[in-house]
């Protein structure tokens, strides 16, 4: 059985071909569900809008019980898939807080900038690139009152100590690429990997941006879950396409249409000062095509320009070849935040059942918050305590939600719109035939199961 963390052979070719092959024909976006996702997200506790009763802190966001569940199966999944499943890749955890020397070593204290813009008539601020006309202000929809673009920096500053001033100054870090770059060597030496090999981070990251909007899509403070790829140099560029593939295909894998995805190569002009190429994946958002996750082939930059600020060695030496090189970086970067909110909108589906109307999310179970719930068809203690007792075996293996409130038809409607994909019904017969309903969420369909046989067949089901 081939490696899965193997460059396959069919990879080998030019990217540029390649991509085109994956982009789907252009779809026409839903707007309403935009409303939708964000009611259904305050209703059933997945996001809230942060310190609410303070009258709301803008573009910061608190993940409920439900959110914090399906935003940890996310990550879950994503570490599970770069990390857990290959032997090129190694974890990391770096630090927030970062002295200066870090960031302008890494460009971003001169070209970490947005062109901001403000408008005289109506004092809106706007991000110049983001205009659809140059001139004209979308607020008011004035034009000719803007002014001109002026660079603005999206990195927070603080300071460190009990002593404010240029030598106490620090950043919270905008990306969390960095902290993989400058602990290169450190991994390299601890885990003696060669290679190509990988360095993954899951971490918030934070920026200041000039126009957050769009619910949970860009906010000042996000999750970010990285991964730098150091390969030979002259391995880049099938690496690069590897990634390219591999991570568009994470995405169709865990449950979002193909016709709701594209990877699109960035043009030249777009491209970011350290890339030698870069393609993102897009999703087809309720506003249109905007991007999940960027892979760039950074090149030797950033190793480069941390040596040579910090004064450190960042090359590897072959001992079989006998050649000293700078390893090129492949950086597949995506937002868990806004991947978690893709997901929401790729599983969300209203449909009608008899007179009423079923919403429901056809999540994948690795993203569902819960993956069972336990449902008593009676409060009495004839059956909730039993139901207790198998929600509690169920819970030592997968997240196992209980409630025996309200009628069954209304739980299952509950269960349905969180995207819990089975509900464990004990009712009065399971005290006679030891067996219970398992009902499945997306074809409705009910079957009888013994009680001795629940885990095993949700396994057969959850675990694959």
């Amino acid at each position: 059985m081939k490696s899965e963390w193997e460059v396959p052979a069919t990879l080998k070719r030019s990217p540029r071909v390649l991509l085109k092959l994956r982009c789907p024909s252009m779809t026409t976006p839903d707007p309403g569900l935009f409303d939708k996702i964000v009611n259904l997200s305050k209703r059933r506790g997945i996001v809230y809008p942060s310190a609410e009763i303070y009258g709301g802190f803008r573009s910061t966001y608190d993940y409920g019980p439900i959110g914090v569940l399906m935003l940890r199966n996310v990550k879950d999944a994503w570490w599970r898939s770069m990390v857990q499943m290959r032997q090129d890749v190694v974890g990391l955890d770096a630090s927030i807080l970062s002295p200066p020397a870090v960031w302008e070593a890494s460009g971003h204290l001169s070209n970490f900038t947005d062109p901001l813009v403000d408008c005289r008539n109506c004092g809106a601020r706007h991000r110049q690139d983001k205009l659809k006309k140059k001139d004209l202000c979308p607020t008011c929809g004035v034009s000719g009152e803007l002014t001109e673009p002026r660079n603005f920096n999206l990195m927070f500053k603080t300071t460190a100590g009990p002593v404010e001033g240029a030598g106490a100054e620090v950043y919270l870090r905008p990306e969390t690429a960095q902290g993989m770059f400058i602990n290169y060597a450190n991994v390299q030496y601890t885990t003696r990997k060669k290679p190509p090999f990988g360095i993954a981070q899951i971490g918030k990251s934070f920026r200041n941006e000039i126009t957050p909007g769009n619910f949970v899509f860009r906010t000042r403070e996000f999750e970010q879950m990285e991964m730098e790829f150091f390969v030979p140099p002259a391995e880049a560029p099938q690496w690069y396409e590897y990634w390219c593939q591999t991570r568009l295909q994470w995405y169709i894998d865990h449950g979002i249409p193909t016709d709701q995805l594209m990877l699109r190569p960035h043009e030249d002009d777009e491209l970011s000062h350290y890339s030698l190429g870069t393609s993102d994946v897009e999703y087809l958002f309720p506003w249109g095509w905007d991007e999940l996750e960027g892979i760039a082939n950074r090149g030797d930059f950033d190793l480069t320009q941390h040596a040579k600020a910090a004064g450190a060695k960042l090359e590897y030496y072959d001992q079989v070849t006998k050649e000293r090189y700078t390893p090129y970086v492949i950086e597949p970067a995506a937002g868990a935040t806004r991947t978690m909110m893709a997901f929401l909108m790729a599983a969300y589906e209203e449909e009608q059942v008899n007179d009423d109307t079923r919403t429901v999310l056809r999540l994948h179970h690795r993203i569902a918050p819960y993956k069972v719930a336990v449902l008593p068809l009676s409060k009495k203690p004839e059956l909730s305590g039993p139901a207790t007792e198998l929600a509690n075996e169920l819970s030592g293996r997968w997240m196992c939600d209980y409630d025996q409130t309200q009628a069954i038809g209304k739980r299952y409607r509950r269960q349905d719109e969180i995207g819990t994909p089975f509900c464990v019904t004990y009712d009065f017969e399971t005290l006679e035939d030891k067996s219970v309903t398992i009902r499945e969420r997306d074809s409705m369909e009910q079957v009888r199961i013994p009680l001795d046989a629940v885990r095993g067949w949700l396994a057969e089901r959850l675990d694959e």
